[in-house]
């Protein structure tokens, strides 16, 4: 079993930032694939930015003004947002352990956080 945690959600005025952190505790592994994906309120959960082996995936949408990464002595897979938008506004979830090649579908990850709340005020 794998348990996370997402903190660091919070209000902030458009233009601004924010650091999303998710700890990770269990049976991880410093090789699993970890992303984070959004759901705003009506919508469906949306891919954000994933790592794996090393290497980063983004959404267009964020690209560019997201920045995700790893850190293995820590366990803990941060998510720099900056220059938000109103529409960013959403409940930040992290997720690990794929179980489909397709990291961008939230049905191809095993495990999932709580979700923390990003609200971005005009």
């Amino acid at each position: 079993q794998v348990q996370l945690v997402e903190s660091g959600g919070g209000l902030v005025q458009a233009g601004g930032s924010l650091r999303l952190s998710c700890v990770a505790s269990g049976r991880t592994y410093s090789s699993s694939a970890m992303g984070w994906f959004r759901q705003a309120p009506g919508k469906e959960r949306e891919f954000v930015a994933s790592w794996s082996g090393g290497r980063t995936y983004y959404a267009e949408a964020v690209k560019g003004r997201f920045t995700i990464s790893r850190d293995n002595v820590k366990n803990t897979v941060p998510l720099q947002m900056n220059s938000l938008k109103v529409e960013d506004t959403a409940v930040y979830y992290c997720a690990t352990v794929l179980v489909k090649a397709t990291m961008g579908l939230s049905g191809s990850w095993k495990y999932w956080g709580q979700g923390t709340q990003v609200t971005v005020s005009s």
